[in-house]
């Protein structure tokens, strides 16, 4: 360079690839805001997100649970209806009479503690002698005319019936009253 030529004013002292700095102090703040704009909007998609998917294992966590018991529940169920013939065979046994009075006491005792056991887990006995029938709850094996009872009265219980839990388990099989005709 001749020190007598004149200087280029269009040439800048700033090394090629840096950016301009910003012209005015409103540009700046303009790119400052938009930038936290956008990771404002981010971060409420992230927490959106978030909260969806502790919504979705919470819901998970709560049919995971449910089926569990719902499953435990069916096996108590089916525990309890495999358990049902020993019991009626205890009733029909304690009907007969037996010479040993200390014999039938035992019997009476055992047949009262299985009895305790299984309302514990959740059996219910149904009543049916006297009571209207109801095809929900009773099954009627046996009809017979009378008109000494109102029509649809139960007579007789050959088998008990029995709910678990709420829901019925085994129906009590009857013999019903129906009007002569």
């Amino acid at each position: 360079m001749n020190p007598k030529e004149p200087v280029d004013s269009s040439e800048s002292s700033q090394p090629s690839g840096v950016a301009d700095p910003p012209s005015s102090p409103a540009s700046a703040l303009e790119a400052v805001t938009s930038e936290r704009d956008r990771l404002l909007e981010e971060k409420n998609d992230l927490m959106d997100r978030l909260l969806r998917r502790q919504a979705e294992f919470d819901n998970f966590r709560r049919r995971a649970e449910r089926e569990k018991a719902d499953i435990l529940e069916f096996a108590n169920a089916d525990t309890v209806r495999a358990i049902l013939p020993i019991l009626d065979d205890f009733e029909r046994a304690l009907r007969v009479e037996s010479s040993g009075k200390e014999y039938a006491r035992g019997m009476e005792l055992i047949y009262q503690r299985l009895l305790d056991a299984l309302k514990k887990f959740g059996l219910e006995p149904i009543t049916a002698k006297g009571l209207k029938f109801d095809p929900n709850l009773h099954h009627a094996v046996d009809m017979m005319e009378t008109d000494d009872v109102e029509d649809h009265t139960i007579l007789d219980e050959y088998q008990p019936g029995y709910n678990f839990r709420g829901r019925l388990l085994r129906p009590a099989m009857v013999k019903v009253a129906v009007k002569k005709q």
